[in-house]
């Protein structure tokens, strides 16, 4: 006899939420319905552990999708625990028992941009995707019970649903769906491998497609084997699969852990800095599975974005808490923890990797550091770690592959030596020959070459290191007088300053030519070998935000710096005595241009060498004449 359940007058509203506006896929109904049937299988093996007098206890346990073409209807079968007539009530009548007037009330009511699936709080509505893709859905089902009966269910998703006795003597669940026109395309069986493949690959129990005797999916999760029983080809091999990145990844992070709650983590970094053409992955973020179920091919909560930007992997958490669409996590601390410890592990093995295998480390950071640069400037809870991951050619290591860490740095500091100094430049061929480096070459203090284009954002989060502040050569108040050792050949070697009253003809004569486009000219105690160089106030938290801005192809203004004079350089000296010629004017006035723009460009910042051109001829000119 059938039984007529009828559903409250908003369920329809609700449905019709639950169909177009908590799913971003159809093909999730399939995902879903076979979650349910892992469920009932794990279920029904649980029970096996303390009671065999079940029906059916030797039968392999699986899952069955059948496709009729002609009869346009999918059906979906398990031989799991079962239901029983009032299980079909209370489990596939949930959402009329749910309170769905103060669920639709809810959603009426939540904050601007909101989704449906961030207020949903009912389990098992997942099942109800299936009217994404069908009129009508019966399900027929026998409970574990050896005297069970055979009972099933039956709506169209509208006003009602019905219950009645059905004849089926195996245990488990039949999901018949009729579907509809559009929908056809799901009775192809390529489509539902393609579906299952992508979502269910790894379910613990095989799923069959229509006659088939080999199980569409593969059911060996390698993120969940012990790391004894894994070799290091197995990883390689699951990488490829996954990425279709034909290199071997540089470093593979293999996690399993049962507290704070339980889950398994496979993180890879690959050996390449651009992602294959070919890959499948054509965003940030890891795949992330529940009980083997993949629920998000893209999850960007679980590890910070700098680190996701090269990591790729898998995170599967038996607990994890998910919205009741099982495509997006819930806001939990249990959420929060998991990304901390994620991202602990990685850091933790990079500075391991870092310390023990110093070259394949920098190899690793030649690749992706630029990443691990713009999360010391962007994540300031990761500072302190990110710090002994940084390395740089310096001074004194001219440039080579045998980069310097900060750390290692601050253990070679010279005599008199407090503050790390750094200088920022397009390469290191170009700031090896920077006029700001005199000084400190002749006193042997080591200064980090930030070349790398991204360097200037990271500086925002690299303030000082163990104490000792990072200072830019540019920075003119930088005493070096007390740092180091200068050579009594150095000293002997250094050219006799002009006067004090030539020495001012000279800066006023700068400044007269120039103008505003510096903040002042002065002498520069640091100067040595160059006859100038631009400096700034190294206070000032711009100093460098032009080169952000040309980073992001932004405007930008090019700073105004203060021009330093060498009064023991020649080529100040000849604009002394140049000064002193009649009709010496215009000359004079040429070479003060040149040598600013010099400047510009040593320091990379020059936004027109080519114009330097014409200048360069005249200068020439002059200094052929006879």
């Amino acid at each position: 006899m059938s039984e007529t359940f009828t559903f409250k007058a908003e369920i329809k509203q609700l449905l019709d939420i639950l169909v177009h506006s908590l799913y971003s896929e159809r093909e999730i109904f399939l995902r879903e319905l076979i979650s349910n049937a892992s469920d009932a299988l794990h279920r029904l093996q649980f029970e096996l552990l303390t009671n065999r007098d079940v029906l059916d206890p030797d039968a392999e346990l699986s899952i069955d999708v059948t496709l009729d073409e002609e009869a346009g209807t999918l059906t979906l079968s398990d031989n799991g625990i079962g239901m029983t007539h009032d299980d079909l009530v209370n489990n596939l009548g949930t959402i009329a028992r749910s309170g769905a007037k103060q669920f639709i009330e809810l959603l009426k009511d939540r904050p601007e941009g909101t989704q449906a699936s961030d207020v949903i709080g009912q389990f098992g509505v997942g099942f109800y995707s299936v009217f994404m893709v069908a009129d009508r859905v019966r399900v027929v089902s026998r409970s574990y019970h050896v005297d069970g009966q055979a009972w099933a269910w039956e709506s169209d998703g509208s006003e009602a649903f019905t219950i009645e006795p059905s004849d089926k003597s195996e245990r488990g669940t039949d999901i018949i769906l009729s579907l509809k026109e559009d929908a056809q395309d799901f009775l192809q069986p390529y489509t539902v491998k393609k579906i299952i493949t992508t979502h269910s690959d790894y379910i613990t129990f095989p799923i069959y497609v229509g006659d088939e005797e080999e199980p569409t999916n593969s059911q060996q999760a390698v993120w969940r084997k012990a790391k004894s029983e894994i070799g290091e080809d197995d990883y390689n091999k699951f990488y490829q699969a996954m990425t279709l990145d034909f290199n071997e990844p540089i470093k593979t992070i293999h996690m399993q852990t049962d507290s704070p709650f339980q889950f398994y983590a496979l993180l890879f970094i690959p050996g390449g800095d651009e992602r294959n053409m070919f890959s499948p992955r054509k965003e940030p973020g890891l795949k992330l599975y529940a009980r083997k179920v993949l629920i998000q091919d893209y999850s960007k909560d679980l590890l910070p974005e700098y680190l996701l930007q090269f990591i790729q992997g898998v995170v599967d958490s038996e607990d994890i808490p998910l919205n009741v669409s099982r495509e997006t996590l819930k806001a939990d601390p249990q959420i929060t923890k998991l990304k901390q410890t994620l991202t602990n592990k990685v850091l933790t093995e990079l500075k391991r990797m870092a310390k023990n295998r110093k070259d394949d480390y920098l190899k690793l950071f030649d690749l992706h550091g630029r990443w691990l640069k713009q999360g010391l400037a962007m994540e300031f809870s990761d500072r302190e770690d990110l710090m002994e991951l940084m390395y740089f050619p310096s001074l004194n290591n001219n440039g080579s592959d045998d980069w310097t860490s900060l750390g290692e740095y601050k253990e070679k500091m010279v005599e008199g030596q407090t503050d790390i100094y750094y200088i920022i430049g397009d390469d290191n061929a170009s700031v090896a020959r920077s006029p700001h480096l005199d000084a400190f070459r002749r006193r042997g203090v080591d200064v980090l070459y930030f070349t790398d284009r991204v360097d200037p954002i990271m500086i925002m989060g690299l303030q000082e290191y163990q104490g000792a502040k990072l200072r830019s050569v540019d920075d003119r108040s930088i005493d070096l007088s007390q740092v180091g050792h200068l050579s009594a050949e150095d000293a002997s070697n250094l050219e006799p300053a002009l006067e004090a009253n030539q020495t001012e003809s000279i800066l006023e004569r700068f400044r007269t030519v120039l103008g505003e486009r510096v903040a002042g000219v002065s002498v520069g105690a640091n100067l040595v070998t160059s006859p100038a160089r631009l400096v700034t106030d190294g206070t000032n938290p711009n100093n460098f935000m032009f080169r952000v801005n040309r980073l992001f192809d932004r405007n930008f203004e090019l700073p105004i710096k203060t021009l330093e004079i060498n009064p023991r350089h020649p080529l100040i000296h000849n604009l002394n005595l140049l000064l002193t010629q009649d009709g010496s004017g215009a000359l004079v006035e040429t070479v003060i241009e040149q040598v600013f723009e010099t400047a510009l460009l040593q320091d990379g910042i020059h936004p027109d060498p080519a114009s330097m051109a014409d200048r360069i001829v005249k200068l020439m000119q002059a200094a052929t004449a006879r």
